[in-house]
C-alpha cells in the first residue's frame, strides 16, 4: 500500500504528527509511506524512519510576500505526485480544511481521508468528493485526532500513548551548549522564559519575567533565560517583542540572560534542551520545548476564542499548562511557581 499523508500547517503542528506516523509505520509495516509539507515546516521531519520519502512545496504567500514561481513549481509537483498512484492519501490535522482536502484530491489517489464537516451542513462542493470523511470530535486532543485519521485503514487507536518526537541534530544541542556556558550558566540549573506568540495577551508580561527569575535563584537555586522574538509587534511573518523586552533588556537582573530568538528555531531549542524546565505561550515553540529533557510549563488564555489545553496542550511525560481566562499577566505566580516545582519532580525526558 502506498500512503500520502499532507501536513500544511505549521511547526508546532507537524511535531503533533509524528505519533501517527509512528503507529502506522508500526500497524503496516509493508506501507510505504510519503509525507507533503511545506517549506517551512519540513525539517521538522526530515530524516524521520517512519517517512519512506518526503516531498516539499513552497508556499505562494510568506507574510505579506507573494511568490508566483511558487505556483509553477506546486503544479509540476502535483503531476509528479499523481504518477506515483497512491492508494490513499491523508490530511493530517485536527481541523476542518478545504484547502487541505482539495490538496489531496489534486493527488488522484484511490481513496482519500480527512475530517469534513457534518452531515447536512452547510459544507463546500469540495468535503463530497472525499472517498473517507471523517467527524471530527473535539474533545480529543490533536495527537489524537491525526491517530484517528487512520482508522479508514483499519488501524485502531494505539493501546499505549505515544508521544512526539524530534531527533535535534548534534550540532544545534552543542551549539546550545556553547551559548550556555559563555553565559556562564550550567546546564540543567537554569529555566527558560519564553515570550514567542503573536498575541500580547498570551505572553508574560515584564513584572511577571523579572518576579518568576527572581523567585526560581532565591527559592530553587536557578538562573533564568528569556528567549523573545526580535522585531515589532507589527511584522506580518511573526510579531516580534522589542516592545516587552526593550525597556528593560540594559538593566536585567545577573540571574537572567536573554537569548534574542534567531530565524532557525533549532538554535532557540538548542538552548532549551539544556534547562532543567521552561515556561512558553502555547504554540509551536511550546510543542517543541515538550520534547526536550526538561518539558514544558504551557500558557493559555482567552481559550473561549483561542486554542484550548484540551487539544493542544503539552503532549509529554513532562508537560504541563495553566490557562487564565482573559491574559497571562491574570496568572497567578504562586500558581505559576507550584506547576513548576510539579514539572521539576518529574523524571526527565529521555
Amino acid at each position: 500500500m502506498k500512503i500520502l499523508i499532507l501536513k500544511r500547517d505549521k511547526i508546532g503542528d507537524m511535531l503533533l504528527v509524528t505519533p501517527m506516523l509512528q503507529h502506522l509505520r508500526k500497524s503496516l509495516p509493508d506501507a510505504e509511506i510519503h509525507m507533503l509539507a511545506n517549506d517551512y515546516n519540513a525539517w521538522m521531519v526530515e530524516g524521520n524512519p517512519d517517512i519512506d520519502r518526503l516531498w516539499v512545496y513552497p508556499r505562494v504567500r510568506h507574510g505579506a510576500t507573494l511568490r508566483p514561481g511558487a505556483v509553477l513549481t506546486q503544479l509540476l509537483q502535483r503531476v509528479h505526485l499523481r504518477r506515483e498512484k497512491f492508494d490513499v492519501a491523508i490530511a493530517a490535522g485536527g481541523v476542518v480544511s478545504p484547502r487541505a482536502v482539495s490538496r489531496i484530491l489534486g493527488v488522484g489517489a484511490n481513496r482519500t481521508v480527512a475530517y469534513a464537516p457534518p452531515a447536512g451542513a452547510q459544507a463546500e462542493a469540495v468535503f463530497g468528493r472525499l472517498t473517507d470523511p471523517l467527524q471530527l470530535d473535539p474533545t480529543r486532543h490533536e495527537v489524537e485526532s491525526n491517530l484517528f485519521l487512520l482508522s479508514s485503514l483499519g488501524v485502531a487507536m494505539p493501546a499505549a500513548t505515544i508521544y512526539p518526537r524530534y531527533a535535534l541534530d548534534a550540532s544545534w544541542r552543542e551549539g546550545g551548549l556553547r551559548w550556555v556556558q559563555e553565559q556562564g550558566l550550567t546546564p540543567g540549573k537554569f529555566i527558560v522564559i519564553g515570550l514567542n506568540a503573536r498575541r500580547v495577551k498570551r505572553k508574560p508580561t515584564t513584572r511577571q519575567i523579572l518576579a518568576w527569575s527572581q523567585h526560581f535563584k532565591e527559592k530553587l537555586g536557578l538562573d533564568s533565560v528569556l528567549i523573545w522574538q526580535p522585531g515589532p509587534a507589527s511584522d506580518r511573518v511573526y510579531p516580534g517583542d522589542d516592545e516587552i523586552v526593550g525597556p528593560f533588556l540594559a538593566s536585567l537582573p545577573p540571574w537572567l540572560k536573554p537569548f534574542s530568538n534567531p530565524q532557525d528555531v533549532r538554535a532557540a531549542l538548542g538552548v532549551i534542551w539544556h534547562a532543567a524546565t521552561s515556561i512558553f505561550p502555547d504554540g509551536g515553540i511550546a510543542h517543541l520545548a515538550s520534547i526536550t529533557p526538561g518539558g514544558v510549563l504551557a500558557l493559555f488564555a482567552e481559550t473561549d476564542v483561542s486554542p484550548h489545553p484540551d487539544n493542544w496542550r503539552p503532549y509529554a511525560p513532562r508537560g504541563a499548562y495553566l490557562e487564565a481566562a482573559k491574559t497571562v499577566a491574570e496568572l497567578s505566580d504562586a500558581g505559576i511557581y507550584a506547576a513548576i516545582e510539579g514539572l521539576l519532580a518529574r523524571p526527565l525526558q529521555s
